[in-house]
């Protein structure tokens, strides 16, 4: 018998979830997003399968959904039902005989298997998920975990596809490096001016002259990348629970924030909700990430270390205010977000700080 990596997508989980809940949606366009108005500032969700035929797609903001598919149905975001058959989900592919999960999200997982027929496998897992939930799945077979990430888009919906060493470069040759997990439009511009603009180029990139990815990239990431060509990453499969590093939250405001006093008070709101967050994980904050978007669409990031750990909300405010004034730039701001980034677990038994 042979190990195997099979990655479990959940075919448009909010849109299906939604339907189940509402039978009378089912055929129709559905829009999951923000409260569910496409007159407020919100992205996509998750968009069903006929609004994505109307060019709907996730991240997009609900105003442009809307003049693409008036006709749609839009629907609010309700965390605790998706929660909910997300760990109804995840159960039932723990509890098939021989699976080792590991989750990616609430709505995909990576399952490991050893056994001769790797797509009988992926076919009783689909079963067993239906049978279970009442939602569909597709689901991708790899030699590696990368191959079977890329894999599972060309099986969906409801499909299965086996991508491996074989016929990697039959189906990935020809197609541009962003069809690689991990490589978006940044690196792929950056790859295009070495000269590899598909996969294929990369891979041979990687093999005759990696030191260009090591000049562009770093000794790490450079090489990393050109593994991606070839379709090279783990093929282990993790079943330990993950360990979430930071935790951040954002908002983007139905009027654009405008007056440093609205600024601050945001900022505040934010940095009060993620310290709560936490103070639940037991780590304190040791890094202030900062991400504001202008008026009307133009996003930045900054970061900055704190000179020591902390759980003073105070603290984090005054941080990523100071990284918001340093950019000096006074248009009005449609979105703030605060991320937290932890400090390293030491010992599993050391006590939660008191809330």
């Amino acid at each position: 018998m042979t190990a195997w990596v099979l990655h479990v997508d959940m075919d448009q989980f909010l849109a299906a979830v939604e339907v189940l809940r509402h039978p009378e949606l089912a055929g129709k366009p559905v829009v999951v997003g923000g409260r569910g108005d496409p007159t407020e500032r919100a992205v996509v969700s998750t968009a069903s399968y006929e609004a994505r035929q109307f060019g709907i797609r996730s991240g997009m903001p609900l105003k442009l959904a809307f003049r693409k598919c008036p006709d749609a149905v839009f629907l609010p975001v309700d965390f605790p039902v998706y929660e909910e058959a997300s760990a109804q989900v995840l159960h039932t592919l723990q509890e098939f005989p021989g699976a080792v999960v590991e989750p990616l999200g609430w709505d995909e997982a990576f399952v490991g298997f050893t056994v001769d027929d790797p797509v009988a496998t992926a076919r009783s897992l689909q079963s067993a998920v239906l049978a279970a939930t009442r939602l569909h799945c597709s689901v991708g077979i790899g030699d590696t975990k990368l191959r079977a990430k890329i894999a599972t888009g060309f099986g969906k919906p409801r499909g299965v596809y086996m991508l491996t060493a074989g016929n990697w470069m039959e189906v990935m040759g020809h197609r541009p490096t962003t069809a690689l997990w991990g490589v978006g439009n940044r690196i792929a511009e950056r790859l295009a001016g070495l000269g590899a603009n598909t996969v294929r180029e990369l891979a041979e990139m990687s093999e005759t002259s990696e030191e260009q990815l090591v000049r562009e990239f770093g000794p790490a990431t450079g090489p990393h990348i050109g593994q991606l060509g070839r379709g090279h990453s783990s093929a282990v499969v993790d079943a330990a629970p993950r360990i979430p590093h930071a935790h951040g939250r954002e908002t983007t405001y139905q009027r654009n924030l405008a007056t440093a006093g609205e600024v601050a008070d945001a900022l505040r709101a934010l940095a009060d909700q993620v310290v709560a967050d936490i103070q639940r994980e037991g780590r304190p904050c040791f890094r202030v990430h900062l991400k504001v978007r202008f008026a009307p669409f133009f996003t930045v990031t900054r970061i900055r270390k704190l000179p020591e750990p902390t759980y003073d909300a105070a603290v984090i405010t005054r941080t990523a205010l100071d990284l918001l004034h340093k950019l000096d730039d006074d248009r009005p701001i449609r979105l703030l977000g605060v991320r937290a980034e932890m400090t390293p677990p030491v010992d599993p038994s050391v006590q939660k700080p008191d809330s």
